[in-house]
């Protein structure tokens, strides 16, 4: 059985090394299967998990797990699919895919067992990260897609990746919460397919009755029970301990994995500022915790006191007192153990944060080109739709390259939605009635009934995936397609 396989933490001199490496994979000029070594393998191992041993995955790169980068370095290699299951990798948070990849879609397709495939692309800088786009993201497919920014400076990078676990197969979580896959092959993979289950009529998947308001659900988050959360592969039973230096600067690079978990993150002691989210700079903000839904990556800058000691990076779920994280400790510092409870919950995920934030560079002022009204909801039958259709009976959304493009979301279901769009940065640019110039980001929490606004202008040509990023929501239907032609 395996131990957490170490997502680095790199100094400047290290990740500028590691970048050097990925770098020295790319393959200009022709390309040769037969002898080139695989940049990125996906592999299956046992992962130990509070004493019990479970199947995961692995995407490992030249220097550990996923990949890290510098500014301007190229992904270009091979992806081996080492492992037993099919895989549809997506690149999260790049905005370029190149054409000779796509297969009906820029992300590509399936990968299946002891497959290869090409990729060649340039990595888009900040904090990303890769998944497999079928439910065995719920089983770790996942990895850090780290490109440092020519400005980073020279603060310590630590890479926080969040999890939420279950000893249960994914399949066997969507027929627990009475739902079946509606996507079938369009690019979800043969795991998404054949799970039986209705849901009873007046009742949702948590066991909340109905409201009579409006006809919605009541507002509740955690719809799957996980036995652990971790970081780093770890939980706070056994952490990750990252070595850092009195008086250092630490830049954390925090990405949310989590298939169906938001969470709260906070670090006590240090006063974190955010200078980024999704991998794009914003104006610097304090906060005491911040929110960080599915597929939502934020960048904090702590300072080490000079003094030093032991300092806990947190990640609290939504709604709940449980918790996960990593602790960054100087030379010497004697390490407390931390409770996996808090002493009290958190609230649900708002947008009191997100109203708060504010581009570090806008898009330019302009008129919308196209504008779509996006209805999320809800049925029974644990069936989760845009504008009343699942992903199999949705017509494209249908822009061209260059528009100025403005969708709303509107969400009466009583759940928070994560979207997420691929392929492109938006911004966030109103909330309620109020128009403002927010963050750049590519994921966007929807809560129930507050109206989000996105600006964007569309980019290279192809089918680009629009969906929430709660993976049993996406695979039930919340998804779309935006077709740039």
């Amino acid at each position: 059985m395996t131990r957490p396989m170490p997502i680095p933490s790199l100094s400047r001199r290290a990740f500028l090394v590691g970048g050097a490496a990925a770098g020295a994979l790319a393959i200009s000029g022709g390309w040769n299967r037969a002898f080139a070594a695989p940049i990125l393998t996906v592999e299956s191992l046992t992962l130990d998990v509070n004493g019990k041993a479970a199947k995961v995955f692995a995407v490992k790169g030249p220097a550990g797990e996923g990949i890290f980068a510098k500014e301007g370095d190229r992904l270009s290699g091979a992806v081996l699919n080492a492992s037993d299951t099919p895989a549809v990798m997506h690149w999260h948070g790049q905005i370029f895919a190149p054409p000779d990849q796509d297969r009906a879609r820029p992300d590509g397709g399936e990968l299946g067992p002891g497959g290869t495939d090409q990729v060649d692309f340039p990595l888009t800088p900040g904090t990303h990260w890769m998944h497999s786009h079928t439910l065995s993201e719920q089983q770790l497919l996942a990895a850090p897609l780290v490109t440092r920014e020519a400005d980073a400076g020279d603060a310590q990078d630590v890479v926080v990746m969040l999890h939420d676990f279950s000893f249960r197969s994914p399949q066997e979580i969507l027929a627990g919460l009475g739902g079946s896959s509606t996507h079938g092959s369009h690019g979800m993979g043969g795991t998404m397919q054949g799970m039986p289950g209705m849901a009873m009529p007046g009742m949702n998947h948590s066991g909340h009755g109905m409201s009579g308001m409006g006809g919605g659900m009541m507002t509740h988050a955690n719809d799957v029970g996980y036995d652990a959360f971790l970081a780093n592969r770890r939980t706070l039973g056994d952490p990750d301990v990252v070595r850092v230096e009195k008086g250092g600067r630490v830049r954390l690079r925090i990405i949310n994995g989590g298939t169906a978990t938001a969470f709260f993150i906070s670090a006590p002691g240090l006063s974190p500022r955010c200078i980024a989210v999704d991998g794009v700079p914003c104006a610097p903000l304090l906060a005491e915790a911040f929110p960080l839904a599915q597929g939502q990556r934020i960048d904090l800058m702590v300072e080490i006191p000079a003094g030093g000691g032991a300092f806990p990076v947190l990640a609290q779920v939504e709604a709940s007192p449980r918790r996960t994280g990593l602790v960054l400790a100087t030379a010497g510092a004697s390490v407390p153990r931390i409770p996996e409870a808090a002493e009290r919950p958190q609230g649900l995920l708002d947008l009191d944060f997100e109203a708060r934030l504010s581009a570090g560079k806008p898009l330019p002022r302009r008129r919308a080109d196209k504008v779509f009204p996006i209805m999320l909801g809800e049925e029974a039958g644990y069936r989760w739709t845009i504008n009343g259709r699942t992903h199999a009976e949705a017509e494209p959304f249908v822009v061209s390259p260059g528009e100025r493009v403005e969708m709303t979301f509107m969400n009466p279901t009583g759940m928070s939605h994560p979207m997420h769009l691929h392929g492109h940065h938006f911004q966030v640019v109103g909330i309620g009635g109020r128009r403002f110039s927010g963050a750049v980001r590519d994921t966007v929490m929807v809560p129930p009934h507050m109206p989000v606004t996105i600006a964007f202008d569309a980019g290279q040509k192809g089918e680009w995936f629009l969906h929430c990023h709660h993976l049993y929501h996406m695979a039930t239907g919340m998804m779309a397609v935006l077709k740039v032609a």
